[in-house]
């Protein structure tokens, strides 16, 4: 495939991805907030189906800062109603976005992977190029690199659905119309700590996500994200 010339402008984000990454992207900022003044309710994490003050707790958690939590001033009736209502918005969004996804080959064109995305050689080689600050594939800029694909995918169907199962789990409402979800993480309190650590992750990617942005050309990326259309960079 000849290069793209610098420059040109394509179509890198359809509509229902650009819909769903703003919405995504209101509910995480939301869900992340709340979900630590939750946790300086109780910072401790457990396995099993059971834990308490004087359990053996396998993390301590610190007691986040009331600028980072939602509300900022520790009230947690408040933080579970932000908390919930999101929850919601993030699990109907990222239905509503697999759909629309099916539909329009999305997953198709830009997560399908390659031999080359399972190799270590070249797993590596994507990791080196990053460092390098080269993001974009000459060839093809638009195409998502190897590191991409499996953030993505490891986001979309293993972390996302796994702290939106794992909130379900911990509503009683929840388990006493579908039980079987507990027993699916071993109990309450492992349901808890799994909700905890996807949450960790989501908040890693969303950091590194930013980062990577801001290095690759912010302006271009915000811009892609809003209208569609990604100029290719000089590089």
């Amino acid at each position: 495939m000849d290069p793209i010339a610098p420059g040109t402008s394509i179509l890198r984000h359809a509509l229902a991805t650009r819909l769903w990454h703003w919405v995504n992207a209101v509910a995480m900022f939301v869900l992340l907030g709340s979900g630590l003044g939750i946790s300086n309710a109780h910072p401790r994490l457990y396995w099993g189906r059971y834990g308490a003050n004087f359990d053996h707790a396998w993390a301590q958690l610190p007691r986040f800062p009331a600028w980072i939590t939602i509300p900022a001033s520790y009230n947690l009736a408040i933080s579970r109603r932000w908390h919930l209502f999101f929850a919601l918005v993030l699990a109907f969004g990222l239905l509503a976005f697999m759909i629309a996804s099916l539909v329009n080959r999305h997953f198709a064109r830009t997560l399908r992977l390659t031999r080359a995305d399972v190799s270590a050689a070249h797993l590596a080689k994507d990791v080196r190029d990053h460092l390098d600050f080269r993001f974009h594939d000459p060839a093809d800029p638009a195409a998502y690199n190897s590191l991409q694909k499996w953030s993505y995918i490891l986001v979309l169907f293993v972390a996302l659905p796994a702290m939106i199962l794992t909130g379900l789990a911990l509503s009683p409402g929840m388990d006493a119309a579908w039980p079987w979800l507990l027993d699916l993480f071993g109990g309450r309190q492992s349901a808890r700590s799994i909700h905890f650590v996807a949450a960790a992750l989501l908040g890693g990617f969303v950091v590194v996500h930013l980062t990577l942005v801001i290095l690759a050309g912010a302006g271009n990326g915000v811009r892609s994200m809003l209208t569609g259309r990604w100029k290719v960079p000089e590089a």
